[in-house]
């Protein structure tokens, strides 16, 4: 399904209520078909402000979420992003329109190849998914200047903030995973790590290793 004029209206609507305020990070928004990137039954929710499920027991986050995030980030044209957590391909979609180049990795092998599939159908060519260790990071890669991490640790991963460029930003949630996570943006300085505390959020833990599947 695709949506048409009223539910984009109503979708931004949702956003700029939400808080949402950069207008780069709106047409973004605007440019990427959530419902593109959902099957089944729940493809008909696409377009309202909330979480909703995937396959391997992962989630689509609110695009409100998805939003802020991407606006806590301050992506650059001429930026190369890591997206730590693919899981349906959305959040990389809406970073890969404002960004240079965006690589994501995810553990599990069915999320990777289902993204990828989608990014190819919809044209999103400046995207490259993964299936590896997320908490490692892309060190072949590295440096990053925008670091994105969709999955709670209970510290800003050590290996992420290496491949992070001086001037650079990470957006991580923090905390233990059964309780209520801060959504911590980090800028890396000359000088050192400057930590902000953006808002209260619930994601899925971070976890080492590959999945099952």
């Amino acid at each position: 399904m695709s949506w048409d004029g009223e539910q984009k209206m109503r979708f931004i609507f949702a956003l700029r209520s939400a808080g949402v305020t950069d207008g780069r990070v709106l047409e973004a928004m605007e440019a990427v078909d959530r419902g593109k990137f959902l099957r089944g039954i729940f493809a008909e929710r696409a377009y309202e402000d909330m979480p909703l499920p995937i396959a391997c027991g992962q989630t689509i986050s609110q695009p409100s979420i998805v939003a802020l995030m991407t606006q806590a980030l301050d992506v650059r044209p001429r930026d190369k992003v890591l997206e730590i957590g693919t899981g349906s391909g959305y959040q990389a979609a809406v970073l890969s329109q404002m960004a240079r180049r965006v690589y994501t990795i995810d553990r599990h092998r069915q999320l990777v190849r289902s993204a990828q599939g989608t990014f190819d159908l919809e044209g999103y060519h400046n995207i490259t998914a993964l299936c590896a260790d997320g908490s490692r990071g892309l060190p072949e890669q590295a440096p990053f200047d925008r670091i994105l991490v969709t999955a709670a640790a209970e510290d800003p991963p050590g290996p992420l903030l290496a491949q992070l460029r001086e001037g650079g930003i990470m957006v991580v949630p923090v905390g233990q995973s059964d309780a209520v996570q801060s959504l911590i943006k980090v800028t890396k300085t000359g000088s050192g790590l400057e930590y902000e505390e953006l808002r209260a959020v619930r994601f899925v833990p971070l976890l080492e290793g590959l999945g099952q599947e």
